[in-house]
């Protein structure tokens, strides 16, 4: 379901098709295509999202695994819950720090 994880991505950070066409460097139909399912992105295309997007080509991977098994959807959303405490933890701590030198 890799298809569908390269969708979700561009519709969870709001981007229209055309626009993530152009800054990836392909047709706008070429990207319905991979987003329906009709043809399969590149290791390059993934690469070019994952720096677009700022995710690494392995959350990518991971996220589209899990797609597919529904059970596992509670463990995602678990799995990236600890993920944004420990991001928030360090940005508190990264904050306290700064402040502190100041």
């Amino acid at each position: 379901m890799l298809n569908e994880a390269l969708r979700l991505i561009r519709v969870y950070h709001d981007a229209k098709q055309g626009d993530v066409a152009e800054r990836l460097g392909i047709s706008k139909s070429y990207l319905s295509e991979i987003e329906k399912g009709r043809k399969k992105p590149t290791l390059e295309i993934i690469e070019k999202y994952s720096s677009e997007f700022g995710i690494p080509v392995s959350s990518i991977m991971f996220f589209s695994e899990h797609i597919e098994d529904g059970r596992s959807l509670k463990n995602v959303r678990l799995a990236v819950a600890g993920k944004i405490v420990k991001l928030l933890k360090f940005i508190e701590v990264r904050s306290d720090h700064l402040h502190a030198e100041q």
